[in-house]
């Protein structure tokens, strides 16, 4: 995907989808794609991932690239190079809504933005912080899975496994994606489905 922009013009993309939509793949192929244009990269994710690694982005299929770890949005402003002219996040829906301001300002700034994370959680309810980040941005890839009951375009993520929290790490052992008519929320949580 090739944006058009003026010279010194930032702006914001945001890769989103479910679980096992090639989010994270299409994050790294936007990297490398910049890489090989000789723009200077940088990459953060949330240091609450560590499923696959303490500091790489992974894809589920394996791919990987280096990455520095954050817990709050605000610090890419500590760790950012002056000369860096693409900044990418990868699983945003982990970190604070701050992340809309952080990536407002990067844009503002001039630099390209490249946001990817998951736009719904296990009860179908949107993450706060990619539906703000959706509305903000200029691009937005929304990326399908499989369902891997009927073989359907998925958007949806069934959670497997019986556990409390909104946020339990893991792959294809804890979800699956689904489709609106395969998707079954746990029984107890269907009463969530609609709250504000």
């Amino acid at each position: 995907m090739i944006h058009q922009h003026p010279p010194g013009t930032g702006w914001i993309e945001v890769i989103c989808g479910p679980m096992f939509s090639g989010k994270t793949e299409e994050l790294i192929r936007r990297i490398h794609r910049a890489r090989y244009a000789r723009q200077k990269v940088q990459i953060f994710k949330p240091a609450i991932d560590v499923r696959y690694d303490q500091t790489k982005v992974v894809s589920h299929n394996g791919r990987e690239i280096p990455s520095s770890t954050i817990d709050q949005a605000a610090e890419i402003f500590d760790l950012l190079d002056p000369e860096s002219r693409v900044v990418a996040i990868d699983e945003a829906q982990f970190l604070d809504t701050d992340t809309v301001r952080v990536a407002r300002v990067l844009a503002g700034e001039g630099r390209r933005v490249i946001v990817a994370g998951l736009d719904q959680d296990y009860r179908g309810q949107p993450f706060e912080t990619m539906m703000l980040m959706m509305v903000e941005a200029e691009y937005v890839t929304k990326n399908m899975a499989i369902c891997l009951v009927c073989g359907a375009p998925a958007h949806r993520n069934q959670r497997l496994i019986e556990a409390s929290g909104r946020v339990i790490l893991g792959s294809e052992a804890e979800y699956e994606a689904r489709c609106r008519r395969c998707f079954k929320p746990l029984k107890a949580e269907e009463d969530l489905l609609f709250e504000a």
